[in-house]
């Protein structure tokens, strides 16, 4: 390795949004983080379920209007 073009390797303090603090290495002195392996759903084994009925419900809406209208000339035609 060449000398004097790497940063300094330190030990640093890393503080996650839900208040777990740890140490590991950086070139910063402290890191702030959104999920760690304190409240990640994969670690804790708690999932964090979406609201997605109303999304496929509203998606459903819609294709059935379209769907209609598109059978409708079909029909008429025979």
């Amino acid at each position: 390795m060449k000398e004097k073009i790497h940063p300094k390797y330190i030990e640093s303090k890393v503080v996650c949004a839900c208040g777990n603090t740890f140490t590991t290495m950086s070139i910063k002195p402290e890191l702030h983080v959104e999920v760690c392996s304190n409240c990640h759903p994969f670690f804790t084994g708690k999932q964090h379920l979406v609201d997605t009925q109303g999304r496929v419900d509203r998606f459903q809406k819609r294709y059935a209007k379209t769907a209609g209208k598109a059978e409708q000339p079909a029909s008429t035609r025979a």
